[in-house]
């Protein structure tokens, strides 16, 4: 661990991310070197409590990277450049008179680190081409991070700690993995819904 702490200090404290192969990953997939040098952590669920509102009054900046492990050990998350941001100028023109609404994001992308289904692999998903409108959902009162217009990846951070995902929407499956098929509901977490979430971090500048 010592030798992990000093190549990687950004996640010296992170209960999740604890492993090389886990930060080259995602270095490689964000390749932005000032967000992995200005980075910093704002956001732990176990430290800073399960709450939504919570979660949006810190967290709610610019380039921001979540890190989720489920109580099962399954690790993903998601990358926007935009952020979860109430700056309407950013969101889906149609939800602009709304207090609630998609936020635009070319360069979104959902992640998994570890699957313990079948032999997936770590692997970067890109937002589907046309889908752009609908990267991430912001609604300050009753959901924390959410990805995608399905919902790829809903995050519920006042029910249980538990999510629920529709992976594929939005957002490009693996390959071989049909949209709405069973593999495709349960392969950020393991299931469909009601996955309970362990730990939850938020990184951003």
């Amino acid at each position: 661990m010592a030798e992990f702490t000093k190549n990687f200090p950004q996640f010296s404290d992170s209960e999740i991310i604890q492993q090389n192969q886990h930060v080259k990953k995602l270095k490689e997939w964000i390749n932005d070197n000032e967000f992995f040098s200005k980075m910093k952590k704002g956001y732990s669920a176990k430290k800073d409590g399960f709450d939504c509102k919570k979660w949006h009054s810190k967290c709610d900046k610019g380039k921001t990277l979540i890190i989720i492990k489920t109580k099962d050990n399954y690790i993903f998350g998601g990358f926007t450049q935009v952020g979860w941001t109430n700056d309407k100028s950013k969101w889906r023109e149609k939800d602009r008179e709304d207090d609630y609404g998609w936020i635009i994001d070319s360069k979104a992308f959902i992640f998994s680190l570890r699957n313990d289904k079948g032999d997936r692999i770590p692997e970067k998903l890109t937002i589907k081409q046309g889908q752009e409108d609908y990267a991430i959902y912001y609604w300050y009162s009753y959901n924390g991070p959410n990805f995608g217009g399905g919902i790829d990846g809903d995050i519920s951070l006042n029910s249980k700690f538990q999510g629920w995902s529709n992976f594929g929407n939005s957002y490009n499956l693996p390959n071989g993995i049909e949209y709405e098929s069973d593999e495709a509901k349960s392969y950020l977490a393991g299931s469909y819904n009601k996955w309970i979430i362990d730990e939850l971090e938020t990184y951003f500048i």
